[in-house]
């Protein structure tokens, strides 16, 4: 801690220059922790703020790449989700510049090569790297002037008073002697002395001759099977063999079969199947596993490993259990995350169809969910796991897993997580699904790409799919599934603007959702249709058509139907010149939103609570809105509704009269809609950006509104009408000689 401290000494002040600091040490000697309770202790010296990343570069799983770390920086630092550079040194370069006039704390765990590494650093003179690694990371030192600080063993008095205060109020006082010698074999590093020590106090009359000698065997058994290159890490198998071969049978089985599981870090339930275990049974074997320190407890009922214990666990399985066990095992988990995240999509997509799947084994015994906030905790929770075991079952050839996990999955999603995040698994269910030649299945995944690309505006790809999916579903003669690729076209069409397709393909789905009996679906379609009449200015047909699917929404008490035709509705009654009546179907849509902790929908549906607010004269709440409505855009990838804040922001500064941020935003949501290829969207920010920069720059407003003007050209539906009549008065004012 002291060397830690001496490099902010050495570099802190105003004239910081780029520091890049290699916490430099063997595995199990505390590096992680050292680095992080320092990074507590100095953050206030960062005002900017501190990045942290474990690249998990020894895990027995993939290592996280720098592309991926800068995956996660980025959106962290401002940057969403959908224009993160996919090209690894356009993302790095974005990363530098966006650090350039940043004081930050970036600790970089755990680093296996300078590769991870090297495109992590910032490119600024105010921010400090921390690196922790088991390499020396040589080249850091040579190329970027890194300090290295080599974390070696504890000195000989520290590791015998670790070993007595974890072993005080078990023992008698031990011979210190003895305690010197019984570090001495484990290497003086904190993780294996913590193991021993906890060996020794789990057997308190057990002589201290007899615990060391028990070591030395393990530790003569590693002589005979390593190479002998490195003696602390052989130190610390030594130590864990030891502690592992003390375990009863059914413990240290199931220490070697969670070495399989797809993550590092599981819950009691997902133990439970790989081991064929009850769950009072699994529960006192896991608690047996972290009193011997394999396993860390994290909360109630879940558990992680340490990256090297974990890489034994799955080592003792491959050297112990026989091939067919390891894959029931395997096939237990992943079973029961299957079968689990099934019952979960009961409460968090009542309305999606389920799979059709075979009943778990008998050892497999999914959870239960008794309501809503359950099943999305537990789907928050295991969301990570239920990725990795997509790429588990594909990896191993389980690809009827793989396909039914990732389809799954994209309806088991806790609502407000990113749509970008389960896209690269839905490619390897995909592709499962192809190999097995499953064409329904390949269909429902390309459905579940076509809305997840949607929610990120990558529309073309979004297109594709669902009608590769349309084509599938006709093949198949799957009616219903025809009728849903139908809707959803119908919504891009709708997204593009392209309002007589997107009515004719809502009409055409609901035609088949009611032959099919789906009145789900079919109000679902009509509120879509509605909102088509509405963005053609034809409010009395919205109107109308908004009232039904309202009242089919609520017989079928689809809570999230339901709120999104209050959206539309209160967009409606806000255009009518009924802003009391806006404001509350507005509210009533957002309270709806809040219960569902869907941030997806809290998002959108602010949207028009802000219109209605602005409509109300409560400007301040309209700002707000907005702003939280682009905040949780921003934060999920979708930069077309983000920017759609902006503009409702821009518009209320206007009202305000502060016309320079209303032209700020304004600018900023044409650059997006520009961007994103959204013709109209990108023509009402240009006609709100006009009309705020008329009275200070008339030539600006002329060259906006002459834009606006053009992107309008082609729509020929009464709100287009409208909007071409507005900017035409706008550039006859532009045009008019002053005075």
């Amino acid at each position: 801690m002291s060397q830690l401290n001496a490099v902010l000494a050495d570099e802190d002040g105003r004239s910081l220059v780029i520091s890049v600091c290699v916490i430099a040490g063997t595995a199990g000697a505390g590096k992680t922790s050292l680095a992080l309770r320092w990074a507590h202790q100095v953050q206030a010296r960062f005002p900017d703020g501190q990045l942290y990343v474990n690249l998990r570069g020894y895990d027995p799983g993939e290592p996280v790449t720098a592309q991926e770390a800068l995956g996660r920086f980025l959106p962290a630092l401002g940057v969403r989700p959908r224009s993160v550079p996919r090209d690894p040194e356009a993302a790095a370069a974005l990363y530098r510049s966006l650090l350039a006039d940043r004081r930050m704390l970036i600790v970089l765990d755990n680093a296996a090569t300078v590769g991870q590494v090297r495109p992590l650093l910032p490119g600024g003179k105010d921010c400090l790297v921390v690196v922790t690694s088991r390499s020396r990371l040589s080249g850091l030192a040579v190329r970027d002037g890194a300090r290295r600080l080599t974390l070696g063993t504890l000195p000989q008095p520290e590791a015998v008073a670790l070993l007595r205060a974890v072993t005080a109020g078990y023992r008698r006082e031990d011979d210190a002697d003895k305690l010197t010698e019984l570090a001495g074999l484990c290497a003086r590093l904190p993780l294996a002395l913590r193991i021993a020590a906890e060996r020794a106090a789990s057997h308190p009359h057990m002589r201290l001759d007899d615990l060391i000698a028990d070591l030395r065997d393990e530790s003569a058994l590693w002589d005979a099977l390593s190479t002998g290159d490195d003696e602390e890490a052989e130190a610390v198998r030594t130590v864990f063999a030891w502690s592992y071969r003390a375990l009863p049978d059914r413990a240290a089985r199931l220490f070697r079969l969670l070495g399989l599981h797809p993550g590092p870090e599981f819950g009691l339930h997902a133990a439970a199947a790989l081991g064929e275990l009850s769950l009072g049974r699994g529960r006192q074997l896991l608690d047996s596993l972290v009193g011997a320190h394999l396993l860390e407890q994290t909360g109630p009922d879940r558990y992680q490993f340490h990256d090297l214990l974990r890489v034994y666990a799955t080592d003792q399985a491959t050297a112990e259990e026989p091939a067919e066990e390891r894959t029931a095992a395997l096939q237990r988990v992943l079973d029961w995350y299957l079968h689990t995240a099934d019952a979960a999509q009961s409460w968090i997509s009542p309305a999606e169809p389920h799979l059709d799947l075979t009943a778990p084994v008998a050892e497999v015994r999914p959870l239960a969910f008794t309501d809503y906030d359950a099943a999305v905790d537990w789907a928050e929770r295991e969301n990570t796991n239920l990725l990795r075991a997509v790429r588990t079952a594909a990896a191993v050839g389980h690809d009827q897993l793989a396909w039914r996990l990732s389809a799954v999955l994209a309806n088991a999603r806790f609502p407000s997580s990113p749509a970008a995040d389960w896209l690269a698994f839905g490619h390897i269910g995909l592709a499962a699904a192809r190999r097995v030649g499953d064409r329904a299945g390949e269909a429902q995944l390309l459905t579940e790409m076509g809305m997840s690309y949607s929610r990120i505006d990558r529309l073309a790809e979004s297109h594709d799919s669902h009608r590769s999916a349309l084509l599938i579903r006709r093949e198949l003669g799957d009616r219903l599934g025809e009728a849903h690729s139908l809707n959803l076209i119908g919504l891009f069409h709708l997204r593009n603007r392209q309002l007589t397709l997107a009515a004719d393909h809502f009409e055409q789905a609901i035609a088949v959702f009611d032959e099919q009996g789906s009145a789900h679906w079919a109000a679902t379609a009509l509120s879509n249709l509605a909102s088509t009449h509405y963005g053609a200015g034809r409010l009395e047909q919205a109107a109308a058509v908004t009232r039904q699917a309202l009242e089919a929404h609520r017989a079928l008490d689809n809570q999230r139907g339901e709120g999104n035709i209050l959206r539309l509705l209160s967009r409606i009654e806000c255009e009518r010149g009924q802003p009391e009546d806006a404001l509350g179907s507005a509210r009533a849509a957002l309270d709806i939103a809040l219960a569902l902790r869907d941030h997806r929908l809290e998002g959108y549906w602010l949207l028009p609570l802000g219109d209605a607010q602005r409509a109300k004269g409560k400007l301040a709440d309209a700002l707000e809105s907005y702003q939280r409505s682009a905040t949780l855009h921003r934060r999920l990838g979708n930069r077309s509704r983000e920017a759609q804040a902006w503009h409702g922001a821009a518009l209320t500064y206007r009202r305000l009269d502060r016309d320079t941020e209303a032209a700020h935003f304004h600018r900023l949501a044409a650059t997006a809609h520009r961007e994103l290829g959204e013709s109209w969207e990108e023509a009402q920010a240009l006609d709100g950006l006009a009309a705020a920069r008329l009275d200070d720059d008339p030539a600006a407003a002329l060259r906006h509104w002459t834009r606006a003007l053009r992107l309008l050209d082609g729509y020929d539906d009464p709100r287009a009408a409208a909007a071409r009549e507005r900017v035409e008065r706008g550039l006859a004012q532009a045009e008019a000689p002053p005075g």
